[in-house]
C-alpha cells in the first residue's frame, strides 16, 4: 500500500542562505565577492557598479545577480532610468559635442549591458517608458557610430520578439484545468482513457518532460522574486502570487492538474483488474520520468496515486507489484528535507553539464520544493542589514539557486512531440477531490463508519440520493 505524503511538511527551513557579515561605520562595505562587488552595500553603491564606463564592464554573474534582486528595492523602470541616467552624465552624453574616441570605448559595454538585461528580463521593458530610455540613451551615442543604430535596431527587435512570445504563455493551454465533478462514472462509450492514447510508458514520460519544458519555457528569473514580496506562502494552502507571476501560478496549475489526472485515470476503471493496469502503467511512467530527469512529472504521479480516493483501494493495490513504487517512493521521501531526492537532483545536474546529448542535459526539478528552498532562503536572511546597506551575499545565493534553474529549462526537449498525446494531458476531464472519493468508494464500498458517511454525503450533494 502507498503512504501518503504530508504535503504541508515537505520542507523544513534550513541554512540555504550563507551566513551576512555586518559591515561598522567607518569600515569598507566587506569582502569582495564578484570583481570588486561587496558583501553589501547601499542601493546608490550597487547601482553604479552595474554601470559600465570606458574601461569597467560588470561581470556577468554581477548583472544577473543584482538584476534579478533589485526589484525588490526599485522598480526595473526606475532602475534603467537612472542607470542611463548616470551613463549619460558620467560619459558626458549631454555634450553638444561628444568625445568620439571615449564613446567609442564605451558604446559597445552600453549596448552589451542593454543586451543582456533585455535577453535575461525582457518583462522589465513592456513599458513605452523603458523603451523610450533606451532609445533616448542609444540616441546620443548613435552619432559617432553608425553600427550602434543598426545594433540598437537588433536589440529592440529581438525584444519585441521575445515579449510576443511570452504573450502567448500556458495559461490558456490548460482549458480544461478546472476539475469536473462527474455525477457518476461516464459510460465507457463516452470517457476516453489514457491507456487509450498511449500505453507505452516511455512515450508518456517524454511527452510529460514535453510539457513540462513548454511550461518551464515561460517562467521568467524575476518571477521567483516578485512572487514572495511581501507574501507569505506557508500562511495557507494556495501558492502566493501576484500579477506578475502568472507563469509560475501556471505552472503549479499543471502540477495539480496532473496528479489529479493520475487519480482520476485509476479510479475510473470499473474492474480492480483493469485499476491495477493502471497503477502499474503510471509506475512504470514514474520510473521512466526518473530516468529523463523530470522529476516534477515523477513527484506529480507519485502524489497523484498516495491520494486517499487512490490508496484506499486495497483489493486494487493488492493486485499490483509495487516494489518498484517502494523505490520511487524511497527517491521521493520527505525524511531528511527530501534528502534522496537531492542527491538524485545533483546527480541528474552533473550528468546534464557533462552531456555529450540534448536527451542526457534535461534536468527538471520538483518545482515545489524549488519554490520552498527559494522562500527559506528568503526567509532566512535579512534584505538590508541594520546599517541599510543590501544584504547582497544573500542575493548572490539566490541568483545561485535561480540561475542555475534558467540553465535547465533552457533545454531543447529532444523528444518528437505527440499531439494527441499532449492534447488528451491538457484537456482530458479530470474529478475534483469529491468526485475523486464518490469514484473510489463505487470502485471499492466503504469500509468504516467515517467512509461510509462520507460516502452518503458525497452522494446526496453530487448525485442528489439520499
Amino acid at each position: 500500500m502507498p503512504r501518503t505524503l504530508n504535503t504541508s511538511d515537505m520542507v523544513t527551513p534550513g541554512s540555504l542562505g550563507p551566513p551576512h557579515t555586518e559591515p561598522t561605520d567607518g569600515e569598507p562595505a566587506g569582502q569582495s565577492l564578484l570583481d570588486g562587488a561587496p558583501l553589501s552595500a547601499s542601493l546608490d553603491t550597487l547601482i553604479q557598479h552595474l554601470v559600465p564606463t570606458t574601461d569597467y564592464y560588470p561581470e556577468k554573474a554581477y548583472i544577473f545577480t543584482f538584476l534579478l534582486s533589485s526589484r525588490l528595492f526599485i522598480e526595473p523602470q526606475e532602475l534603467l532610468a537612472r542607470v542611463c541616467h548616470l551613463c549619460i552624465e558620467q560619459q558626458q552624453l549631454d555634450q553638444p559635442v561628444l568625445d568620439k574616441a571615449r564613446v567609442q570605448k564605451f558604446g559597445p559595454k552600453l549596448l552589451q549591458l542593454l543586451a543582456e538585461w533585455t535577453e535575461t528580463f525582457p518583462r522589465d521593458f513592456q513599458e513605452e517608458s523603458t523603451i523610450g530610455h533606451l532609445k533616448d540613451v542609444m540616441g546620443r551615442i548613435a552619432p559617432c557610430d553608425e553600427a550602434y543604430r543598426k545594433r540598437m535596431h537588433q536589440l529592440l527587435q529581438a525584444l519585441h520578439q521575445k515579449l510576443a512570445a511570452q504573450g502567448q504563455g500556458p495559461e490558456g493551454v490548460l482549458g480544461a484545468d478546472k476539475p469536473i465533478s462527474y455525477r457518476t462514472k461516464p459510460p465507457a462509450s463516452i470517457h476516453r482513457e489514457l491507456l487509450g492514447i498511449c500505453s507505452d510508458p516511455y512515450t508518456l514520460a517524454q511527452q510529460l518532460t514535453h510539457v513540462e519544458l513548454e511550461r518551464l519555457r515561460h517562467i521568467g528569473p524575476e518571477e521567483f522574486v516578485q512572487a514572495f514580496v511581501n507574501k507569505d506562502p506557508l500562511a495557507s494552502t494556495k501558492p502566493c502570487f501576484s500579477e506578475k507571476t502568472t507563469n509560475l501560478e501556471a505552472y503549479v496549475k499543471w502540477f495539480n492538474r496532473l496528479c489529479y489526472l493520475v487519480a482520476t485515470e485509476i479510479c475510473m476503471p470499473a474492474k480492480k483488474k483493469q485499476r491495477a493496469q493502471v497503477v502499474e502503467f503510471f509506475i512504470d511512467v514514474a520510473r521512466e520520468c526518473f530516468n529523463i530527469g523530470n522529476f516534477n512529472s515523477l513527484m506529480a504521479i507519485i502524489s497523484g496515486m498516495n491520494m486517499s480516493p487512490v490508496s484506499r483501494l486495497k483489493k486494487t493495490w493488492a493486485k499490483v507489484k509495487t516494489a518498484k513504487f517502494f523505490i520511487l517512493e524511497h527517491q521521493m521521501d520527505p525524511t531528511g528535507n527530501f534528502c534522496n531526492y537531492r542527491t538524485a537532483l545533483r546527480g541528474a545536474a552533473h550528468r546534464s553539464l557533462t552531456a555529450h546529448s540534448s536527451r542526457e542535459k534535461i534536468v527538471i526539478p520538483f518545482f515545489s520544493l524549488l519554490i520552498k528552498d527559494i522562500y527559506f532562503l528568503n526567509e532566512g536572511c535579512a534584505n538590508r542589514l541594520p546599517n541599510g546597506h543590501v544584504n547582497f551575499e544573500k542575493f548572490l545565493e539566490l541568483a545561485k539557486q535561480v540561475g542555475e534553474f534558467i540553465t535547465w529549462k533552457q533545454v531543447e526537449c529532444p523528444f518528437e512531440q505527440d499531439p494527441s498525446i499532449t492534447h488528451y494531458l491538457h484537456t482530458a476531464p479530470i474529478f475534483s477531490e469529491d468526485g475523486l472519493y464518490l469514484a473510489s468508494y463505487e470502485s471499492e464500498s466503504p469500509e468504516n463508519q467515517t467512509e461510509k458517511e462520507r460516502w452518503k454525503s458525497l452522494r446526496s450533494s453530487i448525485l442528489g440520493k439520499t
